[in-house]
């Protein structure tokens, strides 16, 4: 499952996949550039996921 997911994630150019030919082999990862674009996004999510909880906290 989660070679999956960075297969997609590399496809979408959110990871850079580097192959180490060392033993046994080491696969290295790391969010490209263009993956952090999205952290402004990702952050207002976030924001208003709390504002969210504190709305439904204070209904109950």
């Amino acid at each position: 499952m989660l070679s999956k997911e960075l297969k997609d994630m590399e496809l979408n150019k959110l990871v850079k996949r580097t192959v180490y030919a060392d033993t046994p082999v080491l696969v290295d990862y790391e969010p490209t550039a263009y993956c952090k674009t999205f952290g402004d996004i990702i952050q207002s999510m976030i924001d208003w996921g709390k504002k969210h909880r504190k709305t439904i906290l204070q209904k109950s």
